[in-house]
């Protein structure tokens, strides 16, 4: 029995403006980027702390509600081999197991309530986070895009990046978070198919991110 996906939204192709950026990354410079850049956590780090959250909880989120504030990080191919939108994107983020230093993919669904997402977050932590292997949950749903931490390096660029498949979810990967003159600050890289998004429209990512790291509300 065919597997049925998740909503999404079949792209016009006869009307699209970015159809031939499309095609050409897709099908004859078949390439990705990443750009890396550094965002404030300021107020990010002061909610977590003041409301004994967890900051990689907290920066999901905002990452999360970026991403799916925006089509070209919820690009997907249908299955006619055309372009479409996810209608709600996933964050599969990773934990690392101190153990045996390995890491395993979790995923948890993307809430537009924060209070309600931290509430997911923590129930798939609770239940799979010791689970080893790559992949800690079972039954990732295809609408996903990956989001992960490199907590003991504060980076100043990172690539991961392949083509095989032509995969157009982005991913996310953060650093260490450091501190100058009572602000933070930390590197995050969106490495992203060039088929899904340009650089416009990563850099929208950015300003959306900041935008939702910084509407931590310390008085809620």
């Amino acid at each position: 029995m065919e597997q049925r996906l998740p909503k999404y939204q079949k792209i016009d192709m006869t009307t699209w403006s970015r159809r031939e950026h499309f095609n050409y990354y897709r099908n004859t410079v078949k390439c990705g980027y990443s750009l890396t850049s550094r965002v404030d956590v300021t107020q990010t780090v002061a909610y977590s702390r003041k409301k004994e959250k967890r900051f990689y909880a907290c920066f999901i989120y905002a990452a999360a509600k970026a991403v799916n504030d925006l089509d070209s990080m919820k690009m997907m191919i249908t299955p006619d081999e055309g372009a479409g939108i996810w209608e709600i994107s996933h964050p599969n983020f990773t934990v690392f197991h101190k153990d045996d230093k390995t890491f395993s993919d979790l995923w948890t669904e993307y809430k537009t309530d924060f209070d309600d997402f931290y509430e997911e977050f923590e129930r798939v932590i609770t239940v799979y986070g010791d689970k080893h292997g790559i992949k800690g949950r079972p039954e990732q749903p295809a609408n996903f895009f990956c989001i992960s931490c490199v907590p003991w390096l504060d980076f100043t660029a990172h690539s991961t990046y392949s083509t095989e498949g032509m995969a157009l979810f982005p991913i996310i990967t953060f650093g260490k978070y450091t501190e100058n003159n009572g602000h933070f600050t930390l590197p995050v890289t969106v490495s992203i198919s060039h088929a899904a998004a340009d650089g416009y429209h990563t850099s929208l990512f950015f300003q959306k991110l900041q935008d939702n790291l910084d509407a931590y509300d310390l008085n809620q």
